[in-house]
């Protein structure tokens, strides 16, 4: 019988490449696949790229290399930079995962005659849902909750059921390519901000322009060095004339270059407003719980939908909510859908 052909998106890093090595050994033919997707000049590219020839040679396995600068520019990095410009805050893994990996990698996977398009995300799916992975601690499901449902019948998560420090002490012992992944740091979260998210920007903006700070009533107390150097919730970098307890940002201003904060209840949110919706169910109105950023706590709620908006009614406030973050819905460890978060009261 013939084998099956997983095409395996392979970063350079630790977790793609025992990905790579389980499907060979479970009978799978394995290509991989590296993604080009900006242009840093700090040698990113050719280092993963040797971590993945080494990997490559052991396992006998033919890789490609696919140039999607063109479209990350435009799907996600400019999308990151118009976020910081407008005030809300980006999530551009969950850009990528959507368009990119798991959208233009996996037509190349087709075109390229592969069953399936395999990563090594820490996740689970039936080919109907997403599902929490073993390891709490590193579970993506929440960057996946976005990827279109007409992708799911042919995605592959060989390191579900793992545990990352299982992963690296396995891969040490394998063979001397693996060894030396595991010996180098771990990739960033967002992989073409080489330090901070503020360094990006300010390529694009002059973001170190003083302002006001504003209380809730729009008096001023004190001043920031600049809108896009905040979040909603950060406590630190602006100054609050008078204050003796901490003070939050719970809004940004960007056509007047003011924030706005205020004690920690300030940030209490009990209703949130989202769009842009990706369901893996049918219903528009439901129970369940719902993380609104990737480390937040779920929350248990009541969801309405209409066509491709919605709103979230939680049973518990939830604190610090920034609009352009994502809203994700779970049932247990089942994603049922996810939406952009717009705005909260």
């Amino acid at each position: 019988m013939e084998k099956k052909k997983v095409m395996v998106g392979m970063s350079g890093g630790i977790d793609s490449s025992v990905t790579a090595y389980m499907l060979q050994k479970d009978g799978y033919e394995v290509e991989g696949c590296y993604l080009k997707l900006h242009d840093r000049t700090d040698g990113y590219h050719e280092k993963n790229i040797q971590y993945i020839e080494d990997v490559a040679k052991f396992l006998g396995i033919k890789y490609h290399i696919l140039d999607l600068s063109d479209a990350f520019s435009k799907e996600v990095y400019d999308y990151f930079v118009d976020s910081y410009l407008e005030g809300t805050t980006p999530n551009p893994c969950v850009k990528c995962n959507r368009q990119i990996k798991f959208g233009k990698m996996l037509d190349f996977a087709k075109e390229q005659g592969a069953s399936y398009l395999a990563t090594g995300h820490y996740a689970k799916t039936d080919g109907k849902f997403f599902y929490e992975a073993e390891d709490k601690t590193k579970d993506q499901s929440y960057f996946l909750s976005q990827v279109d449902k007409e992708a799911l019948p042919y995605m592959m998560f060989p390191l579900s059921k793992r545990k990352k420090e299982d992963i690296i002490e396995f891969a040490a012992k394998l063979d001397s390519a693996y060894k030396r992944i595991t010996e180098k740091n771990e990739s960033q979260e967002i992989c073409f901000v080489e330090t901070v998210y503020t360094d990006v920007v300010k390529r694009h903006a002059n973001i170190d322009i003083p302002g006001k700070v504003l209380d809730e009533g729009g008096n001023e107390i004190g001043e920031h060095k600049g809108y896009m150097h905040y979040t909603i919730g950060k406590r630190r970098g602006f100054t609050v004339h008078g204050a003796h307890e901490p003070h939050f940002v719970t809004k940004l201003n960007p056509e007047n270059n003011t924030i706005v904060v205020g004690k920690k209840q300030a940030l209490e949110i009990n209703e949130v407003k989202i769009e842009n919706l990706n369901m893996f169910i049918d219903e528009k109105e439901f129970k369940c719980t719902v993380k609104l950023r990737y480390r937040a706590v779920s929350t248990a709620c009541k969801v309405k939908l209409e066509e491709n908006t919605g709103t979230i009614y939680l049973e518990e406030p939830a604190f610090g909510v920034a609009a352009g973050q994502l809203a994700v819905f779970y049932v247990g460890e089942k994603v049922i859908g996810s939406g952009w978060i717009k705005s909260a009261k």
